[in-house]
C-alpha cells in the first residue's frame, strides 16, 4: 500500500465521521423540536458507513496506486443517513401548541445519552484517524531520511 493511498484510506474516515458528528449536532440541536416542516416531532437521524474496496492488482502498476481487480481496503463512505421512526415521548401538557385533544405533546425520540456517548465515540474516531495520519507521515519522513 503506497503512502498516498494510506493517507486517501484515513481521509475518507475523517470525511464520514465528521459527517456523523454533524447529524449527532443536528439531532441534539432539534432534541425539543415538537413541530417540523413535514409534521410531526423531529426524528432522529443515524449515520451508516460502508466500506470502500479498491481494484488495486499485485503488479508494479498495480503498486503504483492504478485501479485493477484486487480487493485491498479502501477507506470508508456513508452509504446513508436512516431516520429512526420509533415513537417519541409522550408528555401530557394541554398548554403546549402542539398538543393533541387529549393534551399530551409527543417530543422527539433523541436520547440525549444515546447522542453525547455517540459524539464520544465520533470524536475518538477521528482522533484516531488524525494519528494514522501522522504516523504515516513520520514513516514516509523515516524512509526518506534513511534513503540520504
Amino acid at each position: 500500500m503506497s503512502f498516498w493511498s494510506s493517507i486517501r484510506i484515513a481521509a475518507s474516515g475523517l470525511a464520514a465521521q465528521r459527517l456523523r458528528l454533524d447529524v449527532i449536532s443536528n439531532n441534539v440541536a432539534n432534541a425539543e423540536t415538537t413541530r417540523t416542516e413535514n409534521g410531526g416531532p423531529y426524528r432522529r437521524q443515524d449515520v451508516v458507513f460502508q466500506a470502500i474496496t479498491a481494484r488495486i492488482p499485485l503488479t508494479p502498476a498495480g503498486l503504483a496506486g492504478q485501479p485493477g481487480t484486487g480487493g485491498a481496503p479502501g477507506g470508508v463512505e456513508v452509504s446513508t443517513i436512516t431516520t429512526d421512526d420509533t415513537p417519541g415521548p409522550q408528555v401530557y401538557d394541554p398548554t403546549h401548541p402542539d398538543a393533541d385533544e387529549n393534551g399530551y405533546v409527543t417530543y422527539p425520540n433523541v436520547n440525549l445519552v444515546v447522542e453525547m456517548t455517540n459524539m464520544l465515540s465520533a470524536t475518538r474516531s477521528y482522533e484516531a484517524g488524525l494519528s494514522v495520519i501522522a504516523a504515516v507521515k513520520q514513516m514516509a519522513a523515516k524512509a526518506l531520511e534513511i534513503g540520504r
